[in-house]
């Protein structure tokens, strides 16, 4: 847009064309019809693109009150669709749900449609149907992504249009793409375009597997190194789902598991696996370390365990674990086992790794050649010195001048928590920033159990001055049965409901936020020109408890995981953070260095 245009407050009106879409019932009766009698009485333009250039198509049906699809393109979709109509005689193939009524047929067609965009275009239409809520089951076995080609550029828009016009026809089916983004497990998908880095690592990670499958070896191991945003958990999704795909396709068996030491996030790699047809072909892939170990034995390994969020693994026993270290049990377990690990994201005295231990693992990865350290901030739309500032603030305790930013990543000051909250509310009202939310320091108290002991309050607070709020998952006892099943299987953050409530580490570590409202409260102090993590302070007692060591010795690591704490809330905003500080005096810092 120009500079007259911005002015005028005129839109340039786009060069790109409206995609034709058209929807009919998913028979041969009515493909004939569409063909003979409809497309005939279209103009010509309609008619050739059609016909005559590669289009993309999506059979979709209901089952059970939720949607199947099938997401798929053709140079000719005429001849296309009648293979799929014979196929549908086979009642083990997914296309003989088409012979179900109520299924139909969208037929997408462009006049810049060519192959390699027609697949990118089937590509996030698979991934954007994988995120719908109404869809149960995405039948496709994998996506194709495309390099660079003509029109590339004009992708993003030509989609969009696509989206827009799909809605038109099924709200329920195609919301929009806003809720798309802002899904966990959009987040997440295997179905990512992955970046050149990516893609590398994913090459390499599936070499040595084959390699070590090949040679029939056990105990390999894979580490992967990277801080929070880098990618890890996209490049494990889709390595692991890559891996089925490539052993349906050669007709192998494979036994292959994604391991991750948190609910929520076991949740949404759960919805992920049946969404795509893994979990009823190959059974439970997807479980929390215990469990795992409980389940399998150091004389049967299975052939393949990635394991998200390495760093929440257990490093000594617990309740329903007994062991001392669940990776080492893990890869027991495994012929190779792929970690991603952040230990800038270790949060509890549970989870502490000792140096000698950790670099044992590091070094057995680097002499194989199999340690890969991931540096590319994918996450935060932030340049080098606001990654600069944050890591400043939480390694080195410096509270640097807050760089400018310009069209991108946003760093906020607030003297008071109200106002944070105001703003973060405003966000969350818009379609583009709907998931923000306001996170804190672990510096009130809390229980899961209970209620408050004093009679008067009804919720755990975050409770600073005469501002409060709930604390952590509390208001969702007050939800109907309706309300609840609505959100069941959400996101802390993905719940409307908790736009209203102040979340922890625990409620939104390896989750993403448009904006993120941070509360550091009383345990993040400034003195004497540093920034001070007091555990006097916090109230996570995982965090400031002893750990006993391997040598018997007892020690506190509280200031340490308090700063791993900050970084993980910190680096939570995609576009953007908002801080309170209590402390007085790092609030006085902070303004001082935004002005």
């Amino acid at each position: 847009m120009n500079t007259v245009e911005k002015k005028k407050g005129k839109k340039m009106k786009s060069s790109v064309a409206q995609p034709i879409i058209k929807q009919i019932d998913d028979n041969s009766n009515a493909l004939d019809y569409f063909e003979k009698v409809l497309l005939p009485n279209e103009n010509e333009n309609t008619q050739e693109i059609i016909a005559k250039f590669p289009t993309v198509y999506i059979h979709n049906w209901q089952e059970s009150g939720n949607y199947e699809v099938y997401v798929g393109e053709s140079n000719d979709i005429f001849k296309r669709t009648r293979q799929h109509y014979e196929t549908a005689l086979n009642n083990s193939k997914w296309q003989s749900q088409l012979l179900k009524k109520d299924a139909k047929l969208f037929i997408i067609g462009h006049e810049h449609f060519n192959k390699s965009l027609t697949l990118d275009i089937e590509n996030r239409l698979m991934h954007y149907m994988m995120s719908v809520e109404s869809v149960k089951h995405v039948h496709n076995l994998r996506d194709n992504p495309q390099a660079s080609y003509y029109p590339m550029e004009e992708l993003d828009e030509i989609f969009s249009k696509i989206w827009r016009g799909l809605r038109r026809e099924n709200k329920d089916l195609f919301p929009t793409e806003g809720a798309i983004k802002d899904s966990a497990i959009y987040k997440a998908s295997p179905l990512h375009k992955l970046t050149k880095e990516q893609e590398n690592v994913r090459e390499l990670i599936i070499e040595k597997v084959s390699k070590a499958l090949e040679n029939d070896s056990k105990k390999q191991l894979i580490f992967v190194d990277g801080e929070a945003g880098t990618g890890k958990t996209v490049l494990n999704s889709s390595t692991f789902y890559e891996l089925y795909c490539q052993a349906e396709e050669n007709k192998k068996d494979l036994k292959c598991y994604l391991l991750v030491n948190h609910d929520e996030q076991i949740t949404v790699y759960e919805q992920i696996a049946e969404k795509l047809g893994l979990t009823e072909r190959y059974g439970k892939v997807v479980s929390k370390p215990t469990t795992f170990i409980n389940n399998h034995s150091i004389e049967n390994p299975v052939d393949v365990v990635f394991v998200d969020e390495a760093h929440l693994l257990l490093t000594q026993g617990k309740q329903s674990y007994r062991g001392e270290n669940q990776l080492k049990d893990i890869i027991d377990r495994a012929r190779v086992t792929v970690v991603m690990f952040d230990e800038n994201q270790i949060l509890t005295t549970e989870q502490f790794w000792e140096a000698q231990i950790l670099e044992k693992y590091r070094n057995q990865a680097k002499t194989n050649n199999t340690h890969i350290v991931l540096d590319k901030q994918l996450r935060m739309q932030a340049d080098s010195a606001t990654m600069d500032w944050i890591d400043s603030f939480t390694k080195k305790g410096i509270v640097k001048k807050i760089p400018n930013t310009f069209g991108g990543y946003s760093i906020k000051i607030f003297d008071k928590p109200e106002n944070l909250d105001i703003e973060i509310q405003k966000k969350a009202k818009e379609g583009n920033s709907a998931l923000s939310r306001v996170i804190a320091t672990y510096d009130w108290n809390y229980s899961s159990n209970h209620k408050p002991d004093d009679r008067l309050k009804e919720y755990w607070e975050v409770l600073i001055g005469n501002w409060h709020k709930p604390w952590n998952r509390q208001l969702e006892s007050e939800l109907s049965r309706k309300e609840k099943r609505k959100i069941k299987g959400l996101a802390w953050a993905e719940q409307p409901q908790t736009i209203n409530e102040v979340g922890s580490t625990f409620t939104i570590q390896g989750f993403d936020l448009n904006y993120a409202g941070v509360i550091l409260g009383p345990s993040v102090k400034y003195r004497n020109g540093k920034v001070v993590f007091d555990p006097s302070e916090s109230h996570n007692e995982k965090a400031i408890r002893n750990r006993t060591l391997s040598d018997g010795t007892k020690k506190k690591f509280g200031e340490m995981l308090i700063r791993h704490e900050v970084r993980v809330l910190m680096t939570r905003g995609v576009n953007g953070m908002y801080i309170y500080a209590c402390d007085s005096e790092l609030r006085e810092a902070l303004i001082k260095a935004s002005k």
